[in-house]
């Protein structure tokens, strides 16, 4: 929701509107983890919203003359911010996941080639979220609302519907706030608003909203945690295979196939990601999160001689049973570029 005009705030805008760089920036700076999660759930892709966030700020700069209340600065700059997303999404195809529409590869088929265009939903730092305590209360919790699950569903939508459901019920502005940002009516607002609500409704029912997993911090799912890591890092497909619930899925962008059931997802480490490679001494792990889930950060050393760096395999999430006692899901996204948004290195030196 728009915040109310403050008079120190206009007292800077005006500083900055003359020409003060400084000013501007310490003005900007306190929306800028807001502004990148809203662009991320637009685009899909945290490259893309830094990118696109960048440019807002940019564009708001040059035209910092223009700005005049009674439009908040905030709103202000979220409309930059749409506009500059609306106008990359019109030139882009929507991202998904493998499992919203890939099938499942036959048993003993070979992986499909990666499709490397920017096709595939990308994973989000937890820590790039807005504090919680900004957070508005709305129907999707900032949680919910940065899930795979939520986003997956969030893409089908046309961009401008998808704005105006995140505008409306992540953000909670009002129905009237939102028709001045997009420029439309507020009747069209509402009309956009019912079609996103039943396009969402379908692919993402609240009877199958994911329930929350257990909490990082707590000591059964830690140990399971714990347990996983070492699995990976010595390879212990059996180990790894244990902590897998019946049903897990595994999926791996760019790969546009995904696999269903602990037997096929160790069939698959066995002879896709582990063959050929030492048993004790070729993995690396170093933990994040993103989407609200544990997530790894997988680095593979090439060469088995001492001295070899080891190399960004995938950025993992980890997705628990509700009770935090079995893996339910993995989704590992092979672009070392997004090991940078985590601020974890590009690679790891050898012991």
């Amino acid at each position: 929701m728009s915040a109310a005009p403050d008079v120190a705030e206009a007292q800077r805008l005006a500083v900055a509107q003359a020409g003060s760089q400084a000013e501007f920036g310490g003005l900007v700076e306190p929306y800028r983890r807001e502004l990148q999660a809203y662009c991320y759930r637009l685009l899909g892709s945290p490259l893309d919203a830094e990118d696109l966030v960048q440019e807002t700020l940019l564009r708001a700069w040059r035209g910092r003359s223009s700005f005049n209340r009674p439009v908040s600065f905030r709103a202000w700059l979220y409309k930059i911010a749409t506009n500059a997303c609306l106008n990359a999404l019109a030139q882009r195809p929507r991202r998904r996941l493998p499992t919203a529409a890939d099938p499942t590869p036959e048993p003993g088929q070979p992986m499909a080639a990666p499709l490397p265009d920017p096709i595939w939903l990308e994973p989000y730092p937890d820590e790039w979220l807005p504090d919680p305590a900004e957070t508005p209360e709305a129907r999707y919790s900032a949680r919910e609302s940065i899930s795979l699950a939520f986003l997956t569903a969030l893409q089908l939508l046309p961009p401008r519907q998808r704005a105006v459901l995140i505008l409306r019920e992540v953000l909670d502005w009002h129905a009237q706030e939102t028709a001045e940002l997009l420029g439309l009516t507020v009747p069209a607002v509402n009309s956009a608003l019912h079609r996103a609500r039943a396009t969402v409704a379908k692919h993402y029912p609240s009877p199958h909203r994911p329930a929350p997993t257990a909490p990082a911090h707590d000591t059964a799912t830690r140990h399971l945690l714990n347990r996983y890591v070492r699995a990976w890092e010595t390879a212990d497909i059996a180990g790894l295979v244990s902590l897998l619930r019946d049903d897990a899925t595994l999926t791996m962008p760019p790969m546009p196939g995904w696999y269903r059931g602990a037997p096929v997802i160790s069939r698959l480490l066995a002879r896709g990601v582990f063959v050929g490679l030492p048993q004790k001494t070729d993995w690396r792990i170093r933990p994040t999160r993103a989407n609200g889930l544990p997530a790894l950060g997988i680095y593979r050393r090439l060469e088995a001689e001492a001295g070899g760096v080891y190399q960004p395999f995938a950025l993992q999430l980890v997705e628990l049973d509700p009770a935090g006692q079995q893996v339910a899901a993995l989704v590992n996204f092979l672009n070392p570029k997004l090991l940078a948004c985590f601020g974890l290195p590009l690679t790891l030196p050898a012991d």
